[in-house]
């Protein structure tokens, strides 16, 4: 089996909702396997830490995470058009991997969630890609052929999979949502598994 790291930071839990469903996606194609990991939320007082295991959900990624993996999927929930602080902090503790070019090659994609249409789903996934593309990853979309992607009155976009959870924070994907979820993770794995191939 190999492995597809699924890393993301969920807050009210549309964001686990979505990596769930592309972790699905992942493991739809025979001999793919997703791995599941999250951050710790970022505090502002110095002096606390966020437990060594999380309490529920995903265990936190670690750096080994990224290489063995031979794909990502990366996600965030919007804040204010750009990633939340406990994925950044994240992406800015890889300068190892960045010099060691761990991550150059490998297939990526991402995902989000807000809490509005129209609230910055797409400039998250972009701000999302920024790091992968100074890793060297290739970073891979929705194409247009996922018909869902043309008839979603809720989540999704060419950049990447997303959620609208309304002013609620309800984590339930809508049908086109979930398909679209599903089917992003069924290509990175597809992607994944050609560009691991030696």
């Amino acid at each position: 089996m190999e492995d597809i790291l699924v890393l993301y930071y969920s807050h009210r839990g549309s964001v686990r909702a979505l990596a769930e469903r592309i972790a699905r996606g992942i493991e739809s194609l025979p001999g793919c396997q997703a791995r599941l990991r999250t951050v710790p939320r970022v505090s502002t007082v110095c002096e606390t830490s966020a437990p060594a295991v999380p309490d529920s959900g995903a265990p936190y990624v670690e750096l080994s995470d990224l290489d063995e993996c031979i794909g990502l999927a990366l996600g965030s929930p919007v804040r204010f058009g750009n990633m939340a602080a406990p994925m950044k902090y994240f992406w800015d503790g890889t300068i190892t991997h960045w010099l060691n070019g761990a991550l150059a090659g490998k297939p990526a994609t991402v995902f989000t969630s807000s809490g509005s249409m129209h609230g910055g789903n797409e400039s998250t996934l972009l701000s999302m890609m920024l790091p992968l593309l100074h890793h060297g990853m290739l970073v891979a979309g929705l194409p247009y052929s996922e018909s869902a992607l043309s008839s979603t009155t809720t989540g999704g976009t060419p950049y990447g999979a997303s959620h609208v959870s309304g002013s609620d924070g309800n984590p339930i994907l809508s049908d086109t949502e979930a398909r679209l979820a599903f089917a992003q993770g069924q290509r990175l794995a597809i992607l994944a598994k050609k560009l691991s191939r030696p």
